[in-house]
């Protein structure tokens, strides 16, 4: 469950709830009582996909394509 804190407490012990936050929790500040904001981690960026990088790395059997053996394809369909 998240920490729920008023806006005086959030301004007087902003710096406590970004230790908080930098820990994994959730800190939800209120107005009146009333939830109005949410202080979350921000989750690292992750690196964009480079297509095509591992060219030359992986390599298929000649026969990746042959059909299966009829035995093979039996048990796919008594389970």
């Amino acid at each position: 469950m998240p920490l729920i804190v008023n806006i005086h407490e959030a301004k007087t012990q902003f710096s406590k709830l970004i230790v908080r936050v930098k820990q994994g929790e959730d800190v939800i500040i209120a107005m009146a009582g009333k939830p109005v904001a949410k202080l979350v981690p921000i989750k690292p960026a992750r690196k964009p996909r480079n297509p095509g990088s591992a060219k030359g790395k992986v390599t298929m059997a000649g026969d990746f394509n042959a059909p299966l053996p009829d035995e093979l394809v039996k048990d796919f369909y008594n389970t």
